[in-house]
């Protein structure tokens, strides 16, 4: 993909960054919001409305403030299988993988997405707030790799975060919005493209990587692009989007369709303070399945080893309300009237139509169907531990 490094984002009087788009909120009267050290639109007039499209027709993201760090060389799959916890090196070309980078203790230092775009080619995609802390991981890892292998790692690091934009369409009517944008002979491309897959090509003539990994619950797209081509694609897809129900969102709206379909966010669900295990994600540490030493293997070892898999013996769960109140975050979790846990996330559920939460409680107490009470300033509220996601759209 063609990057363009002279169009680096808008910088606000107070440090806060704007991504290139942000003319473009500002036209279509966004409230903004800090997040991650930018400022973000978090909606243009109902979050409510704006939510719906996302799932009945479709809506338009921008995600320019997530992190993109380039991984390139003939070791580059090496080094992300020392880097990272999960197997990046077993990624065909053209797919992608989500992926934990882990500190020394287990600790989560950020959830990621990893494309392997070429044979030597892998872009990683960290949280917006973390992107800086990931690249200096990157850089370090890469000098103990090195010196591990005792000769040169074959791998070359490149943060592109200041000059990329992120582009996202996500909802059942996003597939024919991609197809109005983008050349005839390309559409097999856009139709084919599986989950979690990448591919490059152009959209509205315009070089991007285009990706199906998503973060609503619902089918969709991202669109990689060099800052300077970002507001001229931007406008192709409202444009294409025009009767398809297409509508721009914010991150409030981002927030409850990710809560929804059950995917954690970093600073909620997950932090330095929990491990993979804790959170749910054991799966993605490869423990059995990868050769060689990786970073925090050790203690995710032990953790996995005490049976339980973790030795602060809590889980992330689901809770469902069983009231009309909905749960917030920070909100203590009750067993009898004793703190057993902390909502991490909740409010109520627009698809479903009652209130839903993320929380961490005890082991014992993680079983779906088991009654809880999440205390709600003073008054208790019942709630349910269910399944995740409490929403799974119909293919």
């Amino acid at each position: 993909m063609t990057t363009d490094t002279t169009a680096a984002p808008d910088t606000a009087p107070n440090s806060e960054k704007r991504t290139a788009l942000y003319a473009q909120h500002q036209a279509l009267g966004a409230s903004f919001t800090d997040f991650g050290g930018w400022q973000m639109p978090l909606k243009y007039g109902s979050e409510l409305a704006e939510h719906r499209a996302v799932r009945e027709a479709a809506g338009l993201f921008d995600l320019s403030h997530m992190g993109e760090v380039w991984v390139a060389g003939p070791g580059a799959g090496a080094f992300l299988d020392y880097a990272l916890v999960g197997k990046l090196s077993a990624i065909a070309v053209g797919k992608a993988k989500y992926s934990l980078i882990c500190a020394e203790d287990g600790g989560i230092i950020d959830d990621l997405i990893v494309y392997r775009v070429a044979e030597e080619d892998y872009l990683v995609v960290p949280n917006a707030g973390n992107a800086p802390t990931v690249a200096a991981e990157f850089e370090a890892r890469l000098a103990a790799f090195a010196a591990a292998r005792g000769a040169e790692a074959g791998v070359t690091l490149r943060d592109a975060s200041a000059e990329t934009s992120l582009i996202a369409v996500q909802g059942p009517n996003a597939q024919d919005i991609l197809l109005a944008i983008v050349p005839a002979e390309h559409a097999d491309a856009v139709t084919g493209l599986k989950y979690y897959s990448a591919i490059e090509l152009e959209a509205a003539g315009v070089p991007v990587l285009l990706a199906r990994t998503g973060y609503t619950g619902e089918d969709g797209f991202e669109l990689f692009v060099a800052n300077g081509r970002a507001a001229e694609l931007w406008a192709a897809v409202r444009a294409a989007g025009e009767g398809r129900g297409l509508v721009p969102c914010g991150l409030a709206s981002r927030d409850s369709l990710r809560l929804e379909a059950g995917m954690p966010l970093y600073g909620n669900e997950l932090s330095r303070d929990v491990t993979p295990f804790e959170a749910g994600l054991g799966g993605v540490v490869a423990l059995k399945t990868k050769e060689g030493d990786f970073v925090g293997r050790s203690a995710l070892q032990a953790k996995k080893d005490d049976g339980a898999g973790t030795t602060s013996g809590r889980r992330l769960v689901g809770l469902r309300g069983l009231g009309r109140r909905a749960a917030r975050s920070h909100y203590q979790v009750l067993k009898d009237g004793q703190a057993i846990g902390e909502v991490t996330s909740g409010q109520p559920s627009p698809t479903l139509g009652y209130p839903v939460a993320l929380a961490y409680v005890a082991v014992e107490l993680s079983e779906v169907g088991t009654q809880l009470d999440v205390d709600l300033r003073g008054k208790t509220e019942p709630f349910e531990v269910v399944a995740l996601p409490f929403y799974k759209r119909e293919k």
